[in-house]
């Protein structure tokens, strides 16, 4: 059995919702299986994870956001990495790429849509909600 090494500094990722559908970025390196993802990046010192959410979505993506609720936290069975995720909702401006070192793509994705960018799945908190967020038609 492979034991993923943990890093110290903690990634918080952004779960932005509206208009029906969740915000994902592509990043143009991917790290490992990951390459569509949530707005994420490291917690900077005298952050909370849900600050760090709010910051990165506006510099990757220049869409203001206001986090809602924490969602959980786990440690990503591929990087390795301590992760928090972040239920955000938009206050203003439209996604776009606004970081074009990092990104190459944004997309709002719909719940029907979610596997063909995330085919590995979803961490169970954020799954759930999306499931409520979205309202999926089923």
């Amino acid at each position: 059995m492979e034991i993923q090494q943990v890093t110290s500094a903690v990634v918080a990722a952004a779960v932005v919702v509206h208009d029906g559908r969740v915000l994902l970025i592509r990043r143009r390196v991917p790290e490992g299986v990951l390459v569509w993802q949530f707005p994420a990046g490291k917690v900077e010192d005298g952050e909370t994870a849900q600050q760090a959410a709010v910051r990165e979505t506006l510099e990757e993506t220049g869409l203001k956001v206001e986090a809602i609720k924490l969602l959980g936290e786990r440690v990503h069975p591929d990087t390795g990495r301590l992760m928090s995720y972040t239920a955000a909702e938009v206050i203003e401006g439209e996604a776009h790429v606004a970081d074009d070192e990092e990104l190459d793509a944004v997309a709002w994705v719909a719940h029907s849509e979610i596997k063909e960018y995330v085919p590995y799945g979803l961490f169970g908190p954020v799954r759930e909600y999306l499931n409520d967020a979205l309202h999926p038609m089923a």
